[in-house]
Order: C-alpha cells, then sequence, then structure tokens
C-alpha cells in the first residue's frame, strides 16, 4: 500500500466558473469535461458525501477515500486522525477558477454546524496560484468592532460590500479563514483551498445577479448572524511567510490542518516518521516527481499526491512550488 496515492478530480459548475483553467488543466486526468459548461471548482480530494474522491492510480485504484481508510486506517491517515475521524477523510481540497465575484458568504464553527448540520464547521485557507492585475477578495469587516444591528442593516439596505474589507492579491499571498469570517473571493483569482471537510455555506450578499433562469440565488441571512464573528480581524487573515529553497516553510497552522510550502529546487528528502500523519502534496507550479517505497509519481500544477502516514521518507525531484499539508 506504501506508495503516492493520486485521486479523480471532480469538476463543479458554477455561476461565476469559467471554460478555460480548470477544463484544460484537468483534461485527461480522468475527470469528465463539458466544453459548454462553466467550471468553477475542481474537487482534488473529498470525502464529502456524494462526492468521495476515487483513486486513480496503483493498487487502490478505483477504490474511494472511505474505502481505502477502512482498510489500511491509523497507516494511511496516521493514529489519532483515524481516532478522531474515523472513516471520513478530514480534509477538502479544492482548486477554484474565479471568472466573475463569488457571492459574500460565511461558515459556521464546528459547534454550530453539529447541532443544526451534523456536520464538521468549515475553517479553511486559501493559496492564490493565479490573478489578473488589480484583482481582489473580501475578508472582514472593515471595522472590527461592527456591531450585529450595523452589520444587519447593511445587509438589509443593500450596501454590505461598503463594510467588507477589501484586499488586493497577488500570486503567492495566503489568506486563512477562520470559520465566522465573512468573505468572497473576487473577480479573476485562481485559489488553492484546503478546508475542513464540510460543504456547508451560508449566502449573505449576491452582488444581485440572477441565474439563467432569472432567479436570484438563495440567501441565508438568518441563518448567517449568529454564525458570524464579528471581532475577526480581516487583515490577519492575510498571512506573511518567506520562501526558502528546498525547506519546509510554515505558511498556516491550526487545529484542523498545517500547510507549509516548498521551494524544490533539485532533489530533497524529507522525513515524516514522527508525525503520525498523511501528507498531501499539492503542485502550485512547475513539476516534481514524488517517490515513496521505490514508486515515483509526476505531479504538475494543480495536481495532489498523498502520502500514507506509514511513510517514513518521502523523495522529492524536480523544480516547482508545493503545498505540504497534513494534520499535527
Amino acid at each position: 500500500m506504501l506508495y503516492p496515492i493520486k485521486f479523480i478530480p471532480r469538476l463543479k459548475e458554477r455561476l461565476w466558473g469559467g471554460h478555460e483553467l480548470l477544463a484544460s488543466v484537468k483534461a485527461g486526468k480522468g475527470a469528465k469535461i463539458d466544453p459548454a459548461k462553466c467550471y468553477g471548482e475542481s474537487w482534488e480530494l473529498s470525502a464529502v458525501a456524494g462526492d468521495e474522491s476515487v483513486v486513480a492510480n496503483g493498487l487502490l485504484k478505483k477504490n474511494t477515500i472511505e474505502e481505502i481508510i477502512e482498510v489500511y486506517m491509523g497507516n494511511l491517515i496516521g493514529e489519532k486522525n483515524y481516532e478522531r475521524y474515523g472513516l471520513t477523510f478530514p480534509l477538502l481540497i479544492k482548486s477554484l477558477d474565479c471568472h466573475d465575484v463569488l457571492s459574500v458568504q460565511v461558515h459556521p464553527n464546528d459547534e454550530l454546524a453539529a447541532e443544526r448540520h451534523n456536520s464538521y464547521g468549515k475553517t479553511e485557507m486559501w493559496y492564490v496560484s493565479g490573478c489578473e492585475p488589480g484583482a481582489a477578495l473580501y475578508v472582514g469587516f472593515k471595522d472590527t468592532s461592527i456591531t450585529r444591528e450595523e452589520y444587519l442593516a447593511a445587509v438589509n439596505e443593500d450596501r454590505l460590500p461598503e463594510i467588507l474589507n477589501r484586499v488586493e492579491v497577488k500570486v503567492g499571498d495566503v489568506f486563512f479563514i477562520p470559520a465566522g469570517t465573512v468573505h468572497a473571493l473576487g473577480k479573476g483569482i485562481e485559489v488553492l483551498e484546503i478546508q475542513q471537510t464540510s460543504d456547508v455555506t451560508y449566502r449573505i450578499y449576491d452582488w444581485n445577479r440572477v441565474d439563467d433562469k432569472g432567479n436570484p440565488r438563495e440567501l441565508h441571512t438568518a441563518l448567517a448572524v449568529d454564525a458570524i464573528d464579528f471581532a475577526s480581524d480581516g487583515d490577519k487573515c492575510h498571512m506573511q511567510y518567506e520562501e526558502k529553497v528546498n525547506q519546509s516553510v510554515k505558511m498556516v497552522d491550526c487545529p484542523y490542518f498545517t500547510t507549509n510550502i516548498i521551494a524544490l529546487e533539485g532533489e530533497k528528502e524529507f522525513d515524516y516518521a514522527s508525525l503520525d500523519s498523511f501528507v498531501l502534496y499539492i503542485c502550485t507550479t512547475g513539476e516534481a516527481d514524488v517517490t515513496v517505497g521505490g514508486v515515483t509519481e509526476h505531479i504538475t500544477p494543480y495536481e495532489l499526491v498523498m502520502i500514507p502516514a506509514d511513510a517514513d521518507v518521502v523523495s522529492l525531484k524536480g523544480n516547482a512550488k508545493l503545498l505540504e499539508v497534513y494534520i499535527k
């Protein structure tokens, strides 16, 4: 079982998606592509019910993520992760291609999500993998002392964008979005998203747009107001880091996941013997060979590979930037 595991991406049609990036990148990767559809998301690794990822390579090919966890348990995802999450893989990994601004939304925390939806909460992070000049996103409020009443007044008066914290972005920017933080990705941005396994989203504002039938999308104003952390500081969500060649540099560290970046040049070995967790490598630029147990897999931009928890040493070779994701 000890080898780098790939998964078939699951493309998602979205109102704000496009025809180019995800469709072209995922062509030939096992995803079913309709050139007439606007794809906004590619789910690279998912345990969401009805959208479980399927293994694309090797001995475990055609098995779902749940099926391989059921067989290999802690050897695959780590003993403590298995004790905590059971057969549910704890992370959802996505690529997003934003041809239009996304809705303004918020996600509930673990407690509220469990109470309302029998689900995990949704803390997430974004790595900006591409963007147009001047592209921006929204995270938190301009005024961190905003009250519930002031927020509701802005919603009712259709001026919510006026109170949001707008941030222009560049490639390589990282944003950590704790559950309860109001946020929206903007037009012309491509991101890699790492989040808890949850598909619970409260849509607050959708820029007054309608679908192809002329109907506005559903808003969740009442549900959202109790989920919002009004004290969340959007400026502090913009994480700072400095890349170092062939070193693992921390970008985000939280109870749900740790994400580092590796600027790979040439060859480098990484020792995970004491980690007790799976490791995900997500390629952002360039190409790399990932070798475990004598088996090598090649990854290119927007591809993901999982390293089982019982792997001690991983060998990387190439010139690439890789996100390294695990749970402590």
